[in-house]
């Protein structure tokens, strides 16, 4: 069977915190994932690249090119790409409005889905109160949640030999915390609130590398998680209707890695 007749297709695909530039990247994965859909239009949500880690050590990887490859082909093909991006490569916030190799940089975006439902497309940095008022907090707990995805390097590798699949031990370990988990509560809120102010259906973003999709305030919040721990993305499937991708229990479906579409849906 050819790797088409397998394809989820899609209208949009959503994925932000890649982190690309940094030991923790699973871009493997998401390149195994781009490259078993197809969508008209594709967001990337913010963090796609680590600014932050990459000022203070330089690491870069052969599937980190091959990722932006695919992006650029994509969008070669004509997929409307578009790039929001977040507080690690706010960098490219200095070129917002620009059009680079058919990809178009914007602070956000309101998606309008198939059915007509409107939706503000955000990475959400902007409404948390640590990046906001205490950068400094921001970078200090940066360097722990570092540490954490070093943990949880030496933990999956152990899973390996035993023969064990990827589980997230960080994202297990953050949800543990009664102050994360209140963190995540009141980022959601916020987010939904924002969106119910403009007259919106709901918001779409990432940042707290915590996939969601959830009725908040009155309208839909939907997060579309992150490329270190969950390996998520978020979906609009031709009829407007919206599902998260958990890449790694695809995996465990195929050996190949990609399911067949009606699995994936």
């Amino acid at each position: 069977m050819h790797l088409t007749d397998t394809r989820l297709r899609v209208r949009s695909i959503f994925i932000s915190d890649l982190h690309l530039g940094t030991r923790g990247s699973q871009a493997e994965r998401l390149l195994g994932f781009l490259q078993g859909t197809e969508c008209e239009t594709l967001y990337l949500v913010g963090d796609i690249f680590d600014g932050w880690r990459m000022r203070k050590s330089w690491y870069w990887h052969d599937s980190f090119d091959a990722v932006l490859r695919h992006v650029l082909g994509m969008a070669r093909r004509g997929v409307k790409v578009i790039y929001i991006p977040g507080n690690h490569d706010e960098a490219l916030r200095g070129w917002l409005g620009l059009e680079m190799a058919g990809i178009r940089l914007q602070a956000e975006a309101i998606h309008e889905a198939a059915d007509g439902r409107r939706y503000l497309v955000i990475h959400g940095d902007e409404f948390d109160g640590v990046i906001r008022y205490a950068k400094f907090l921001a970078h200090l707990g940066d360097w722990a949640y570092e540490w954490a995805l070093v943990l949880n390097r030496l933990f999956n590798v152990a899973r390996r030999w035993c023969g064990y699949p990827y589980w997230s031990l960080s994202q297990w370990l953050k949800l543990q915390v009664k102050g994360a988990v209140k963190a995540i509560d009141n980022f959601e809120h916020a987010l939904a609130g924002e969106a119910k102010r403009r007259g919106l259906d709901g918001v779409i973003c990432g940042h707290i590398h915590h996939a969601e999709q959830r009725e908040v305030d009155g309208v839909q919040y939907m997060n579309s998680g992150d490329w270190v721990e969950s390996c998520s993305a978020l979906v609009e499937h031709r009829d407007g209707r919206f599902a998260l991708i958990d890449w790694i229990a695809t995996e465990r479906m195929s050996p190949a890695g990609r399911a067949p579409a009606e699995a994936l849906a």
